[in-house]
């Protein structure tokens, strides 16, 4: 099923393509001006390849459908610009040379069961080491929430490791709402209890759709939920499942082959 784009979601989405952009630029190039100049670039990309998700940004903002289109493009920015101005107070992209962005990673962790995602950026260091980034437009979780946070720099970090070979010495999220990071050091025994959740997590989906009884769970992130109108839990009625048969056990592990880049 769809999910409706939020206009925090869209303006974050220009951030991280302004981010990977800027890293196109020569070392000296690297400047918050030329920073806010490539998010006019990703708001023009994104009125040409998704007009409905920059129509909902325009509806955001009460622009008049017969406003100049520099003064679209302003007003868009405006809200995503202080993010820019949070990056650099974080890190000086003039020392970076990313090893990788906007990284497709796929991997096998098991028989007929893949796992894939896109990473931010992967920094290498001239001794091999690796740091997994990954901007979050948002603000940094409080403590009691930190871990739960870094599951997803886990899941990557493991997908890395199975493709690779290589642990990463770092994971280190990048939070633009609050201007500040959260940095871990996986461990072999993190990752492979990584590895046992999201098995776990496939076997709990493979039951639900064996029994047809998806149990609903609430929480805070409800709020922010596009499907409230259909989840039991809110007094909604989901749509019908399909039939079991015509959807294999393993559907949702999209790539067959062990270690390539994802498409």
């Amino acid at each position: 099923m769809p999910q409706k784009p939020s206009p925090a979601a869209l303006r974050g989405t220009m951030v991280h393509r302004a981010l990977e952009l800027l890293f196109d630029l020569p070392v000296h190039d690297r400047t918050v001006a030329e920073a806010t100049k490539l998010l006019e670039r990703s708001w023009e990309e994104l009125v040409v390849a998704e007009p409905g998700s920059a129509a909902v940004l325009r509806a955001e903002l009460s622009i008049a459908e017969d406003a100049p289109s520099a003064q679209v493009a302003a007003a868009v920015i405006a809200p995503a610009a202080p993010l820019i101005d949070s990056y650099f107070g974080l890190e000086n992209p003039q020392r970076l040379e990313p090893h990788e962005r906007e990284f497709g990673i796929s991997v096998e962790i098991t028989d007929n069961f893949t796992i894939r995602g896109f990473i931010d950026r992967v920094d290498r260091t001239p001794a091999g080491d690796i740091r997994i980034v990954d901007y979050k437009t948002g603000r940094a979780p409080s403590a009691r929430y930190e871990d739960k946070a870094m599951f997803q720099m886990r899941f990557y970090a493991l997908a890395w490791w199975r493709l690779t070979g290589v642990i990463p010495k770092m994971l280190q999220l990048v939070y633009l709402g609050s201007k500040s990071l959260l940095r871990y050091e996986p461990t072999e025994n993190d990752l492979e209890a990584t590895e046992a959740k999201i098995l776990a997590l496939r076997a709990a989906i493979n039951l639900a759709a064996t029994s047809g009884v998806f149990a609903p769970t609430t929480s805070k992130l409800c709020d922010w939920c596009s499907y409230r109108d259909l989840c039991p839990a809110w007094g909604g009625t989901p749509p019908a499942l399909p039939p079991v048969n015509s959807w294999a056990v393993n559907s949702w592990a999209v790539t067959p082959a062990r270690g390539r880049l994802a498409t």
